[in-house]
């Protein structure tokens, strides 16, 4: 099934292969967008670019555990978490609910469960997912703090005005997908209908916002009679 984007974006951290695989083929047949990654490190830089809308997390990661991998994610994101793990101690189900987690599923699971269990947690967050991530995110030399309206381009600051400020954002906030150019009028000017802006207006606010990027204008592409978006690749 291909992924549906209101759906959302998980993140599999587990290091066993093969339930790694099974879980990423039962969630991308659920329609999902499925990343994955056999270890925390790993997981935590992919979750800082990617900004997943849910974590699976297995608990017995190689090098950093997932219970340390969850208290750094937790100063950095409200998106939900499911750890997914063999232990079925009390302390140790306490212990992750403590760190912030969203909910416990024990290996062996059923698939069924774990999907049912993926669904219920983003259902319950979902008005949160707006907030989900909180810092900066780095696209290549482009670096972006939208809670500090922060843009730099290899650690050097690059002044926006305030409506390529929101340009940028708004495309940023799409997660690579395209932007029309109708809706980023709505979106950035906030006017459905004006016969003083046309969507020559944005063309020429995404031309000076490519000038200021410099080496990094590449990032926001044209898909010719679509609209734009923001190339998300490192």
């Amino acid at each position: 099934m291909k992924p549906d984007a209101r759906k959302g974006r998980l993140l599999v951290i587990e290091d066993d292969p093969d339930i790694s695989g099974m879980v990423e083929v039962l969630l991308r047949s659920d329609g999902y967008e499925v990343l994955s990654c056999g270890d925390a490190e790993a997981g935590l830089k992919l979750a800082r670019r990617r900004q997943p809308d849910l974590f699976l997390v297995d608990v017995a990661l190689p090098g950093m555990d997932g219970f340390e991998l969850v208290s750094l994610l937790r100063r950095e994101t409200r998106a939900p978490i499911i750890f997914m793990t063999a232990r079925t101690s009390e302390t140790d189900r306490v212990v992750g609910f403590k760190l912030g987690a969203d909910d416990y599923v024990t290996k062996p699971f059923f698939p069924a469960e774990l999907s049912a269990r993926v669904q219920a947690v983003l259902n319950r967050c979902r008005p949160e997912r707006s907030l989900s991530w909180r810092g900066p995110r780095s696209f290549g030399l482009l670096t972006i703090d939208l809670e500090r309206h922060d843009v730099r381009v290899n650690g050097k600051l690059v002044v926006l005005a305030p409506r390529e400020y929101e340009l940028l954002r708004a495309l940023v906030e799409a997660e690579g997908r395209v932007v029309s150019r109708q809706a980023l009028l709505e979106k950035v000017w906030g006017m459905e209908r004006d016969i003083e802006l046309t969507t020559r207006t944005v063309d020429q606010h995404v031309a000076r916002l490519r000038h200021k990027l410099r080496g990094e204008h590449g990032r926001v592409l044209t898909e010719r009679g679509l609209g734009y978006r923001l190339r998300l690749d490192r």
